[in-house]
């Protein structure tokens, strides 16, 4: 259903739990579609720290990605992101470096300034708020040391870690990570799947501004995007509705586990929230295969993106499974060779 396509997709999970879920079954669903996203052609599979969420599971990311790493064997695992305000940079090259050890050559770590949750839980996961988003820049700084060779007179290394080179890739909602992406030559993601405003300005600034490094010759960037994909145009719509549901609830200081899809949702919801939803969506494809090719393919010449990172936070599991199939077959995904 048309050529190869030059530009990889790579998958966002979030282990949502489910109303009348829980975690067990999320983390078990998360590293099964690992298994259908390798098995299809993905590039990576990413999960996101988030922490006090009722509908995500993935809050100890390192140890999720322990967990999905140990049930593939290609793809890439890592992490969309860690929240580097919350954890000490010799911490995290500990844990990424351990990660590295084991499964060699597939691991990723995507940093973000952000907390991941509200200021009350940031307290409680650092019992104080002096480590915040302003020193960012330091501790990534600190972390990429960590991770490269022993330099002499070095007297704290991470042990795994040291010498690891594990990917850094800098996450970003706005124009603050795309600025420092570009200074240290990193490759640069941009959750244009929940934040879209500033996600052409962000790209434009870093590629300009972007600065050859040891680490990285050219700019690189990964969009987040949302697919909801189904068989019939209808039955797409109504799977995105978990995903709504889930996002006004938020807005409104209600999180809670991912609820089932609603039928007829936008027209349930008033002028403020459905004007909510629609800027939400503008960084989506919901439909056919047909339909999320085309609207993949022009996704990515107008932004120029190098990959796209998919997320689908679709209630049933069975139905998030077939939506990656769909989108990759349609696509045009290449299977990696299967051993003899």
């Amino acid at each position: 259903m048309g050529s190869i396509p030059v530009k990889p997709l790579s998958v966002l999970d979030l282990s949502p739990i489910t109303e009348g879920g829980n975690a067990s079954l999320a983390l078990h669903n998360s590293r099964d579609l690992a298994q259908h996203a390798e098995r299809l052609g993905y590039n990576r599979y990413w999960l996101a720290e988030h922490h006090n969420m009722p509908g995500i599971a993935s809050a100890a990311t390192a140890v999720v990605i322990g967990h999905v790493a140990a049930g593939t064997t290609t793809i890439r695992v890592g992490s969309g992101g860690i929240m580097l305000p919350n954890h000490a940079p010799l911490m995290v090259a500990e844990q990424f470096g351990t990660l590295e050890a084991l499964f060699p050559g597939r691991i990723d770590l995507g940093v973000g300034r952000a907390p991941g949750t509200d200021q009350v839980t940031a307290h409680a996961l650092r019992r104080n708020l002096t480590t915040d988003a302003d020193n960012f820049p330091q501790d990534v700084a600190e972390l990429l040391a960590y991770l490269g060779p022993v330099r002499e007179g070095q007297r704290v290394r991470a042990v795994p870690g040291a010498g690891s080179n594990v990917p850094v890739w800098i996450l970003g909602s706005s124009l603050f990570g795309a600025q420092l992406a570009a200074i240290l030559g990193l490759p640069y993601a941009f959750a244009s799947h929940f934040a879209p405003e500033m996600m052409m300005q962000a790209v434009q600034i870093y590629r300009e501004r972007f600065r050859p490094s040891e680490y990285l010759q050219e700019p690189y960037v990964m969009l987040g995007f949302n697919v909801f994909a189904a068989e019939t145009e209808e039955e797409a719509e109504l799977l995105s509705t978990s995903m709504l549901q889930s996002f006004l609830r938020l807005r409104f200081g209600n999180p809670g586990p991912l609820p089932p899809p609603l039928e007829d949702f936008r027209n349930r919801v008033g002028p403020m929230e459905r004007a909510m939803v629609e800027r939400r969506l503008e960084c989506s494809a919901i439909g056919t295969g047909e339909t999320v090719r085309r609207v993949i393919i022009e996704f990515l010449e107008r932004t120029g993106a190098d990959e796209l990172m998919i997320t689908s936070q679709i209630y049933d599991h069975a139905a998030r499974v077939r939506s990656y199939r769909i989108t990759a077959e349609a696509y045009g995904l290449v299977p990696p060779p299967q051993p003899a």
